[in-house]
C-alpha cells in the first residue's frame, strides 16, 4: 500500500511459547502448519464484530495473518464473532485457540480487552494481542495501539483543501472514544487549515451491538443527510456500515473519504472507487504480522505498542490519482505531516 508517509512501520513485540492443543470451532481459515510438538501451531485471530469482509479492520487483519503464515511457513486459523456474544463467549473463543496450541492469539478489537485479560492470565506462556486497546497490563498481552488521531488530522486538511461548499462531513459508527480519536484529529485538520468550513457529524448507534459498525444502511442514511446538509467531503470511520457512506457520496458524486484499509483498492467497492478520494490508513496488517513474527523468532515482549504517524503505522492512501495530483493539497499535507511528527502540531485524540 503507498502511502503519503514513506517511512517503514514500526515493528512489534510480545512473550511467547505455547502449548498443548483441543479442538477449536467456528473458523473463517483452516489450520495449517506441522503437528503441534510444543512450537506454535501458528497465528490465531478472532474477529471483532463486522467479521471477515468487512472492507476494513477486519480484512486488514487477515492480511497481516495470511502474511505471517505465507512468510514464517506457520499455521493461521481464524474465528468470527457471533451477534450478540458476551464476554464469556469471546473468552471461550480465546481459551479453545490458546489449548490449540495457537501463538499468538489475537483479539481484533478493543471489545476483546476482559477476555483478553482472563485468559492470558490462564496461558502465561502463551502471547496473546489485542488490536486498539491499551487496558490490559500483563507480560504475555501486546497492547497493538494506533495514533488515528494524526491520519484522521491529515484526512481534515485533505477535506478542507478540497470542498467548494465550506461543508464536510464525518460519519462514526459507534460513540465510544476510539471512534472520538478519528472525529477530533478530523475536525482539528479541518479547522486548522479553513476555519470557516463546516465540520456535520453523525454517531450510527452508541453500541458496537446496536449495529454500529455493521450495518451500511445506516451508514448511507447518515452520509445522505449530511450531504442534503452540503457536505461534499464525506469521512468514515465506521467499519463495514462505511461502504453505505462511501455509496451515498458516489451517487452524488461527491468525495468520500475511507478509513483503515485503502479502500480505493478494495474489489469490493470498485464501483464506488471514482469518488474515494483517500482512506485514513492503520496498519493493522502489520502489527499482526510483527506479533507473529516476533514469537516465531522467539523474542516477543509484551505491553502497549503504539503506531503512529512518525513509524508509518497510520498515513493517508494515496492511490486515487486525483488525489495525488493535486498539488496544493499534496504541499499542505507535507507541511501538516512533518508539524506532526516534529511535534509541532499536537493532535488533539478526543473532541
Amino acid at each position: 500500500m503507498r502511502r503519503v508517509s514513506r517511512i517503514a512501520a514500526a515493528g512489534v513485540a510480545t512473550a511467547a511459547l505455547a502449548v498443548s492443543a483441543t479442538a477449536c470451532g467456528g473458523t473463517s481459515s483452516d489450520a495449517a502448519g506441522s503437528k503441534n510438538d510444543g512450537k506454535s501451531k501458528g497465528v490465531a485471530i478472532a474477529y471483532d464484530v463486522g467479521g471477515k469482509g468487512d472492507q476494513s479492520f477486519n480484512d486488514a487483519a487477515t492480511a497481516g495473518m495470511d502474511k505471517a503464515a505465507k512468510d514464517l511457513k506457520i499455521g493461521k486459523k481464524a474465528v468470527e464473532p457471533n451477534d450478540g456474544e458476551s464476554d464469556a463467549d469471546k473468552a471461550q473463543r480465546l481459551t479453545q485457540l490458546a489449548k490449540q496450541g495457537y501463538n499468538p492469539v489475537i483479539g481484533v478489537g478493543y471489545a476483546y480487552a476482559p477476555a483478553v485479560k482472563e485468559v492470558s492470565a490462564k496461558f502465561p506462556k502463551v502471547t496473546f494481542g489485542i488490536v486498539d486497546d491499551e487496558t490490559v497490563k500483563a507480560k504475555n498481552v501486546a497492547d497493538l495501539v494506533f495514533s488515528e488521531q494524526e491520519a484522521s488530522y491529515l484526512a481534515g486538511v485533505t477535506a478542507a483543501k478540497t470542498t467548494k461548499s465550506k461543508t464536510v462531513g464525518f460519519v462514526g459508527g459507534v460513540d465510544v472514544p476510539l471512534i472520538h480519536k478519528f472525529e477530533a484529529g478530523f475536525t482539528q485538520g479541518v479547522k486548522d487549515t479553513n476555519p470557516k468550513v463546516k465540520v456535520v457529524k453523525q454517531y450510527l448507534t452508541e453500541k458496537a451491538e446496536d449495529g454500529g459498525f455493521t450495518s451500511p444502511d445506516k451508514g448511507k442514511t447518515a452520509a445522505q443527510g449530511q450531504i442534503e446538509d452540503g457536505a461534499d467531503v464525506v469521512y468514515h470511520a465506521a467499519g463495514l456500515s462505511g461502504q453505505g457512506v462511501i455509496e451515498a457520496a458516489a451517487a452524488k458524486k461527491v468525495w468520500a473519504i475511507g478509513v483503515d484499509s485503502d479502500q480505493y483498492k478494495q474489489d469490493a467497492l470498485a464501483k464506488y472507487k471514482k469518488y474515494i478520494l483517500t482512506s485514513a490508513t492503520k496498519d493493522v496488517a502489520g502489527s499482526v504480522y510483527n506479533l507473529a513474527k516476533s514469537v516465531a523468532e522467539d523474542n516477543a515482549e509484551g505491553g502497549v505498542v503504539r503506531a503512529d504517524l512518525k513509524s508509518g503505522g497510520v498515513a493517508l492512501a494515496d492511490s486515487n490519482p486525483e488525489f495525488k495530483k493535486n498539488a496544493d493539497l499534496q504541499a499542505a499535507l507535507k507541511k501538516a505531516e512533518e508539524g506532526i511528527t516534529s511535534g509541532k502540531i499536537k493532535v488533539k485524540a478526543t473532541p
